[in-house]
Parts: C-alpha cells; sequence; structure tokens
C-alpha cells in the first residue's frame, strides 16, 4: 500500500489547505494506536485520524464513526492537558519522509504562549505518534514507548530528547538539483529496472508511484525534465483513485492509465475511507473481540461434538424393542430355562416363530435373566427420552452459537459491547467487576444501524440479537414491516413504513440478505411481514422470534447496492 513519501506530502497538501489556523476542540482515542483530534476549521468540525497501527498507519479526515472508550487512555489525557484549545498553525513533512509535524500554538498555565509539535511516524510496526515540546526539544510523551533496549539510536518515552528517524542515503526528489533521473533514464531504459533505480535513489518512492514516473519519463523522452516535474506537481493537484494489479489493490493520488482503477474519490481523506474500511473494521473486531471470538469457537465445536454422542446414544436405543422381545420370551417359555445355562434358542412369536438366540447369566435363575432385560429395555426407552430432550436442547445451542458466529463477521466494533453484555446475561461469561463503590460501569447500548431508502423512507437494520430484540419489540411500530433472511441466521430489518413501495421493499430486503449468512450467495429468500405478527416465545433466547403470515422476496446482496443506501442519508 503505497502510503509512501510521496502520497504524504499529497495529503500533507490537502489537510494543511483545510485544518491550518483550526482550533483542536476535542481529543479521543478509540482505539490503541489511534487518536482522533476534533479540529474546528471553516466553521466544520474535522475529524483527524492518526494512526500508528502497525498494518494501517496513516492520519487523514475521517467520516467513519467512532466510539470512546469509557475509560480515557493516559496518552489521551496527556494530549487533552497539552492540545485542548491550541491552534493548529501548519503541518508540514521531514524531507521526503512518511513522517508529518502538526505545528501547534498554545499556552500554558501562566498564560505564556509555546510551540508544540506533534509528531506522526508512518513506518509499519515502528509507526509512532510524538508529543513533542518544540523549545526544549523534549518529548512530552508517544503513543508507543520505545526504550534503550528496543531502538539504540532513538529513545522514544517521555523526558527524552527527540531525535528524527534516521535518514536514508536518498535523494529528497524535490530538492535534488543533480537531476539524477536523466542520467538513470538514460542508463536504465527498461521501465521495471528504472522504476526500481527511482525507488533506490530517491526518497519516498514506492514501486507503484515508482512505475508511475518510469512511464511518465518515457513518455516525455524527449523533454525528462518536463515529465519529472509534472509528476512531482501531481502531489498539489491528486487523482485519488484505488487500483486494482491482478488480485492485489492499493490507492494512489496518481492517475494511473496502465493498471485497472477500480474507484475514484474526491479527496485523499474519502479515499482511505473508502479503502481501509472493511479492512479495517474486520482487524479491529478481530483484535477487540478476540475473546469474544474463542469463546463462541469453543461452544460450537462443544455443542457439535455433543450432538454427535447424543444422536449416537439415540440410535443405541433402537435395540430397545429387541430387549423387551427377549425378556417377554423367556418369560413365556421359563419352564424351558435352567439355572445355569448360558444362553437357549427359543421360538418368536412376533416374527413367524422363528428360532431366536438369547443370552443368558449362568448365576442368575431364569425369572432373573428376564427381569435383566426387562430393566435394560425400560432404561434404553427412558434414556430415548431424555436424549430427545438433550439433542433439542444442543441443536438450539448450537443454531444461537452460529447466530452469533455470523454476528461477529458482520460486527462493527461498537457492536461488540452488545454481544459481550449478551453472553454475560446468558451466563457464559463473567459478569462485569464492580467498582469500589459496588456498582458496574453501565455501556451505552449501541444503536441499529440506520438507512434510508431511494424514496428517503427509513429502514433500520439490527447487527446483534440485543438490537434485534429492541428494534423488534421495542422500536417498531406494529403496522412497520420487519424482514428477515429465510431460514438463514441474520439481523432483523425493519422498513419504518406501513405500506412502502416495492423498490423500498426490494431495497430493505437487499439489507437483510446483506447483513446474514448468506451475503455471498447470488439469490437469498427473504421473508417480510408486519411487525405485529412477529412474536418472541417466552424463554426464547436474545434475538429468536417467531413469525407467521410471511411472504418471500428472492434479491442478490452486494456492497455497491448498500454503499448507495448509505449515500441517501
Amino acid at each position: 500500500m503505497p502510503f509512501d513519501g510521496l502520497f504524504t506530502r499529497a495529503m500533507i497538501n490537502e489537510l494543511d489547505a483545510q485544518l491550518s489556523s483550526g482550533r483542536v476542540a476535542k481529543i479521543s482515542q478509540p482505539f490503541p494506536n489511534e487518536i482522533i483530534l476534533t479540529i474546528r476549521a471553516q466553521r466544520h468540525n474535522y475529524p483527524l485520524l492518526l494512526s500508528a497501527h502497525p498494518s494501517y498507519a496513516r492520519f487523514q479526515v475521517t467520516t467513519l464513526p467512532y466510539n470512546n472508550p469509557p475509560v480515557p487512555t493516559n496518552f489521551t489525557m496527556m494530549l487533552r492537558k497539552y492540545l485542548e484549545g491550541a491552534i493548529l498553525t501548519k503541518i508540514s513533512q521531514l524531507d521526503n519522509d512518511r513522517v508529518a509535524y502538526l505545528h501547534f500554538n498554545t499556552r500554558n498555565e501562566l498564560g505564556d504562549q509555546f510551540s508544540l509539535l506533534l509528531s506522526i511516524e508512518i513506518m509499519g510496526r515502528y509507526s509512532n505518534i510524538v508529543l513533542i515540546d518544540q523549545r526544549e526539544e523534549k518529548i512530552i510523551d508517544t503513543i508507543k514507548h520505545i526504550g534503550p533496549g528496543q531502538n539504540r539510536y532513538r529513545t522514544l518515552l517521555p523526558g527524552a530528547r527527540y531525535l528524527e528517524p534516521p535518514k536514508q542515503d536518498k535523494l529528497n526528489p524535490y530538492t535534488d538539483q543533480s537531476k539524477r533521473f536523466e542520467q538513470l533514464m538514460k542508463t536504465y531504459p527498461n521501465r521495471e529496472i528504472l522504476a526500481v533505480q527511482l525507488q533506490k535513489n530517491y526518497q519516498g518512492f514506492s514501486r507503484e508511484h515508482s512505475l508511475f514516473f518510469a512511464d511518465k519519463l518515457h513518455e516525455y523522452a524527449a523533454s525528462p525534465d518536463q515529465g519529472w516535474n509534472i509528476c512531482l506537481n501531481y502531489v498539489k493537484r491528486p487523482t485519488p483513485v484505488i487500483v486494482a494489479e491482478g488480485k492485489k489493490k492499493s490507492f494512489s493520488f496518481l492517475p494511473y492509465a496502465k493498471i485497472v482503477i477500480q474507484a475514484t474519490a474526491p479527496t485523499l481523506s474519502s479515499l482511505l475511507d473508502l479503502y481501509y474500511q472493511d479492512k479495517a473494521t474486520a482487524d479491529r473486531v478481530q483484535q477487540q473481540g478476540a475473546q469474544l471470538f474463542h469463546l463462541v469457537k469453543l461452544n460450537l465445536q462443544k455443542n457439535k461434538k455433543k450432538l454427535k454422542k447424543l444422536k449416537q446414544t439415540l440410535a443405541s436405543t433402537q435395540k430397545a424393542d429387541q430387549f423387551r422381545v427377549k425378556g417377554e420370551l423367556l418369560t413365556t417359555y421359563l419352564n424351558r430355562v435352567k439355572r445355569g445355562m448360558k444362553g437357549i434358542e427359543l421360538p418368536n412369536f412376533y416374527d413367524n416363530e422363528k428360532k431366536i438366540t438369547i443370552s443368558l447369566s449362568n448365576q442368575l435363575s431364569p425369572s432373573q435373566n428376564a427381569q435383566k432385560y426387562f430393566k435394560k429395555y425400560q432404561k434404553l426407552k427412558n434414556a430415548v427420552v431424555y436424549v430427545t430432550k438433550q439433542i433439542t436442547l444442543a441443536q438450539k445451542e448450537l443454531e444461537y452459537f452460529e447466530e452469533l458466529e455470523t454476528q461477529l463477521e458482520l460486527a462493527d466494533p461498537q457492536d461488540l459491547p452488545d454481544i459481550k453484555l449478551e453472553l454475560q446475561q446468558q451466563g457464559y461469561l463473567k459478569a462485569q467487576k464492580r467498582n469500589k463503590s459496588g456498582k458496574t460501569r453501565k455501556n451505552k447500548p449501541s444503536s441499529p444501524a440506520t438507512f434510508f431508502a431511494s424514496d428517503h423512507t427509513k429502514i433500520s437494520v439490527g447487527k446483534n440479537n440485543l438490537q434485534n430484540d429492541r428494534l423488534t419489540l421495542k422500536v417498531a411500530h406494529k403496522n412497520d414491516i420487519w424482514l428477515h433472511a429465510k431460514n438463514i441466521h441474520g439481523a432483523h430489518v425493519i422498513i419504518h413504513s406501513e405500506s412502502p413501495s416495492e423498490k423500498t421493499l426490494l431495497e430493505a430486503a437487499t439489507l437483510a440478505a446483506y447483513y446474514s449468512k448468506s451475503r455471498s450467495s447470488a439469490n437469498v429468500p427473504v421473508d417480510y411481514v408486519t411487525v405485529r405478527k412477529v412474536h418472541k416465545p417466552n424463554g426464547a433466547k436474545p434475538g429468536f422470534v417467531i413469525y407467521e403470515g410471511q411472504q418471500t422476496l428472492f434479491v442478490t446482496p452486494s456492497a455497491e447496492k448498500i454503499a448507495g443506501l448509505q449515500k441517501n442519508k
């Protein structure tokens, strides 16, 4: 993913024009390696995301929703102390490297003005966010503490002297006066080799961007200096695109011609939202919901094994009638049975007098042998009732955890607390510990996802069982339309209208299919019915309902259709 020095420069140009002279209004840390500074500029609030994630490090203005943790981290509290109310004067770059500096002016407790730098270093697993006292060149704090044992060149700890990341022995393309690219072009006429050499010689070039520069130099072979400057100036007038090369997807600010363009965006920030939305969300859900994923997986395995054993036990009970028949035959022909016999052959009046061999215990009397068979019969008969009941319970338990598995696969990070609370209520997880005052912290329940149909009819989608129960049983009106993928684990969907149009019904059905286990299927049946015909049985698990009088639609779910409904908001 080419968030290289060139993309960094293009992003800085975009954000500097958008945010300069803005004031920091709010600071939050929704995830361990990510900070959001809400900057009030040009009469708008801009959520500036600064990420030091090992895989998704970046900085951008984001429109994706984030939930604040109930307790702020120490780093968040430190940033609030120094940066709340501070003025962002400018954003700069370290040479052409993946390091951006946010310059702030603020005042201390005495009212004296002083300058702060917030450094965002995009360097894979070494990515970091560092707050620096610019006057003393000392680190105030970092989102990741790096001690001398981890890095001998730089210590990134509070109070340590701030050192810039080590410089590469490469040229800055924006300050290079030697025009080495002309020499490289003559020496390496092959496009691929020239691109590699541009990467080796110039700072901040990813493979994708170096290929673009190589193509442009060949296009302007008669005047390579012109082609070079055209490329460099794209940082001031970027063309945000998502491109594909085979199965590999990437993003860029350059107008690719030789690679398939899959999507475009009006700004670099919106481009990154588009690109990272699913990737970053899935990663965060996996990280934050690791305990939930593990618990659901264990219970699925446990119930599958339990169900298999119960079915084997039930199959063995089919022999119960054989024991009853043998007991009755021994009782009928008791006079033929003598103590000490190990077996006897008797006519079976249940099967046309065919002979049947019955095993006997030579330690028991004839009547005791008969009673032994009757006891085995009664034991298996009682087991049928018990095992059948246990199979029903295990099957319901398995379906419940399959439903939770589907919800976790489709979840956003803000949905996880609801799923955790549900598992606590059902006794699968220990309840939250109480604080010193004896109270437990209550997380605010998340709201169902909201969409709007083409005719602006509101559609709500419950993405977990607690949301589904609240939405269907408490929020929805009795005459609203309820939808659910037929016989498949999935979301409850409500159309907030008594008589929606056929198009709105199809759009809501697409949502129900998309937020179900069959989201990747080509043809998904979706039931719909009025809310008044949906009922929850007594004692049923969260999210489980029954309904009657339904009609069925068949739809094909797709992310593009869902994105279209989101844009109608």
